[in-house]
């Protein structure tokens, strides 16, 4: 195993993501934790549409978690971090995201996905091998 890729994006919160109580909605963390996994994706080559095209294959987040370790406020700054931990039998993927004032980390998540070939709807035993090659897992 040779080691799993990151990506990071900074953002600043936008006023339409914001709850009732004014910090951003819940739902909004796993919209910026998929900003990061396609950045991610994108940065190591795979774009994800043009490969189900392709390939007939398609990679379905198939478990989240999610951690609010401190609220996101309108306009905080804030970097958005996902970093490949496995991509053999399935894509895991930890997420956290952080003030750029201080680096203090105010949600950390995770997502799995499986390879799912298309049309059977089959779900693959493992990762095809130029995903986890691109992932940093090509051992």
């Amino acid at each position: 195993m040779t080691g799993g890729k990151s990506y990071e994006f900074y953002f600043s919160v936008p006023f339409h993501d914001l709850d009732p109580m004014h910090v951003v909605w819940h739902g909004n963390c796993i919209k910026y934790f998929d900003q990061a996994r396609f950045g991610l994706f994108k940065e190591c080559g795979i774009d994800l549409y043009r490969y189900s095209l392709n390939n007939k294959c398609f990679f379905p987040v198939t478990k989240t978690w999610t951690k609010h370790i401190f609220p996101l406020y309108y306009a905080d700054e804030l970097i958005c971090r996902a970093t490949v931990r496995e991509a053999s039998i399935k894509i895991v993927i930890d997420f956290d995201i952080r003030r750029s004032i201080d680096e203090v980390i105010c949600i950390k998540g995770q997502g799995e996905q499986v390879a799912v070939q298309h049309p059977e709807m089959e779900t693959l035993l493992e990762i095809p091998f130029e995903v986890r090659s691109a992932l940093g897992f090509g051992e």
